[in-house]
Formats: C-alpha cells, structure tokens, sequence
C-alpha cells in the first residue's frame, strides 16, 4: 500500500470543523480498573481513570496525534497529519511509547493501591467523520466511522500489554524508519467481514486480567 495523501491542514494543530478524513485510530484500553472499581473509593476510581487519560493524550499529542475521546475504559486518538506513511508512523511510535511508559505507572498504583494494570492498544488506518457530537449543550469531539469499529476490535484482540495492527497501517508504514518487532498474527474474524490480517507488537507473557 503506497503512500495517499491525508487532509490536508493549512494551519498548525487540528482543524475544529466537521469533516470526513483518511485517519491512523487508535484505541488505548486500560485493564484492571474496571474489575477494582467496586472494591475501590469512588474518588480514587476517578483519580487513576483520570491519570490514564492524561497519561495517553499526553503521548499521542507529543507524537502528533489528537486525544478524542474516552468512551469507558479507553482513549480513542487519531493521526491525520502528513500522507499516510507519516500517520502511520506518528501513531504506532505512540503506542510504542504507551506500551513501554505504562508499566512504571502500573507498578506505582500497584506498590500504592494493590492495583493490577495494563494496556492493550488498537491501531487501523480507515476514514473516518470528525467533529462534534452529544446531547444538547454537552456535545464533544467524537470520531465515526467502520475504521473507528475496526480500531476497536484490535484493541479487544489485543493481550494486556500488547498492541495489534490491521493490514492497513503495517503496509503504510515505511518499517525501516521504525525500531518495529511486529510479527504476522492469526487473521481477525468479525462477523459478515472478509478475514482481516493483523500484526501484533506482543509481550513475552500472558498477564491474568486479559
């Protein structure tokens, strides 16, 4: 798959308006805290929700992408800046970075709270509709699209602390820009869908609460 052009920005940062635009999705699920969650304060839910969501978005914002939004448990961003090799890119060196940050983070809350917790992270290369969405005076940035779907079912195929490719973005990338150990995984069956090929970035053991 070669290299097609993204939307194209004429000003730094994210455009606001309402568009349909090619787009890297990635999905980044924290595991863990919602099996805590009963046995847990309420407020220290929130605080570690919290701490997660600022954790990722920061990191896709520092490797140009854009946090959307948290729907449960996980952090939807999207790439769009550059051609889709420079997407692609962008978003797998940030699933790189959370995959590799996260566990010193995990290690606090567990040393802190008794917290058992990992990431499992979700990338596809697809269009998707941008812009804002909700209920009447609580509208957000939202992301549509049969790729977000798809994201999201990388993310659900992903072990705790692995992340998992579609075809799409393994073959927009220009790997020997990449330090990428991906390897060829079984193909990801959804119902009324062709086979879809995937790549996994894996770690060496399985973790219980996948």
């Amino acid at each position: 798959m070669g290299a097609v052009p993204l939307h194209q920005q004429t000003t730094v940062g994210f455009a606001p308006a309402t568009d349909r635009r090619p787009a890297v999705l990635l999905g980044t699920e924290l595991r863990g805290l919602a099996r805590m969650s009963e046995a847990l304060d309420p407020g220290l839910v929130l605080l570690l929700a919290n701490e997660f969501f600022a954790f990722g978005s920061d990191t896709v914002t520092a490797h140009g992408g854009e946090a959307i939004t948290s729907q449960h448990e996980m952090l939807l961003s999207v790439f769009t800046r550059g051609n889709a090799i420079q997407a692609s890119q962008q978003a797998v060196r940030a699933a790189q970075r959370i995959q590799a940050a996260f566990p010193a983070l995990a290690e606090r809350w567990r040393a802190t709270y008794g917290l058992r917790s990992a990431v499992a992270q979700g990338l596809h290369l697809g269009e998707a509709v941008l812009g804002l969405a909700g209920p009447r005076g609580l509208e957000r940035r939202v992301a549509f699209g049969d790729s977000v779907t798809l994201a999201q079912a990388m993310v659900h195929r992903a072990r705790a602390g692995e992340f998992i490719m579609s075809e799409a973005v393994m073959g927009a990338l220009s790997v020997e820009n990449l330090d990428l150990d991906a390897e060829p995984l079984p193909p990801l069956e959804l119902p009324r869908r062709s086979p879809i090929r995937i790549y996994g970035v894996l770690v060496a053991g399985r973790l219980d609460f996948t």
